[in-house]
């Protein structure tokens, strides 16, 4: 029998956005999305930056999606706030507006760290300012060996202060490499990127979506529910003293304890089976 809060989730497998493409594969575990205007390196507009956020805090009540993979269309990731859509609107609003505008941003990230499933970043080509900070924002990173990174909000007069970037990118890479990349707005190469830990691997242009899916898929087969608690972590103890982490993950472990999935999973090694995990 379905709960009340069961009864709150519904499947996404045919979600249809109207501002980047959204697709599943076939039993909706593992959810794409393509940033897809290739013509102009997948910019992002207003509405763009609105609808991942709405998307991203509505995948807590998915039933289906356990894993997310974000890329871009046309060997480019993203190359930021579109000039002419965002830049310059922007030069001509004033101040509550603006602050509206860069909140908005700031929710996007926001929602993307906290929606349980894990999301995963295919990277090629240009991932510039607000993309830099995408591909920053996800929990694990691929990219090609053509990718270049870059936040470069120093070049167009603003602080690296954007979207979190002062305080996610120094915990990726260390605050003396987040340092110069905020200052000076160069890109990052690939090779770069992987021997500092910004990204996980580097596959070839023809691998990198293919290999980014079966790492989500793989995610998305075992405890994704344990995952969920895993990334839920990792956010809240970046501000916990040492005794605040053991307490918190004292809870957070005996909570995956209760769950069915630790009994299957023990009685599945001890049939010497596959666990069957199924987020309960």
């Amino acid at each position: 029998m379905t709960n009340a809060m069961q009864a709150k989730l519904r499947p996404f497998r045919d979600f249809q956005p109207k501002h980047f493409r959204f697709e599943t594969d076939e039993d909706g575990r593992v959810a794409t999305i393509t940033l897809n205007r290739p013509e102009k390196k997948n910019p992002l507009t207003f509405e763009s930056y609105e609808e991942l956020g709405d998307l991203f805090r509505a995948l807590a009540r998915a039933s289906d999606v356990r894993c997310v993979v974000l890329t871009g269309e046309g060997n480019n990731f993203c190359s930021g706030g579109d000039v002419f859509e965002i830049i310059e609107p922007l030069t001509n609003m004033k101040m509550p507006d603006l602050l509206a505008f860069t909140r908005m941003t700031g929710d996007l990230v926001r929602q993307m760290r906290a929606c349980p499933q894990p999301v995963i970043a295919a990277v090629d080509g240009i991932c510039a300012g607000a993309g830099a900070i995408l591909a920053m924002a996800s929990d694990y990173r691929l990219a090609t060996p053509e990718a270049k990174t870059a936040f470069l909000f120093a070049r167009v007069g603003l602080a690296g202060a954007d979207m979190g970037a002062c305080g996610i990118l120094p915990r990726i890479i260390g605050q003396g490499r987040a340092a110069e990349l905020l200052f000076t707005g160069r890109a990052m190469t690939a090779e770069e990127g992987h021997n500092w830990g910004f990204y996980n691997e580097i596959a070839g242009r023809d691998a990198l979506l293919g290999q980014a899916q079966a790492f989500a898929r793989r995610l998305a087969d075992g405890p994704w529910f344990a995952h969920s608690m895993t990334k839920k972590m990792l956010d809240q103890e970046w501000s916990m003293g040492i005794g605040e982490m053991l307490e918190s993950e004292a809870q957070a472990q005996a909570i995956c304890m209760a769950t069915g999935d630790f009994r299957r999973a023990f009685e599945a090694f001890a049939a010497k089976a596959k666990p069957d995990f199924k987020g309960s």
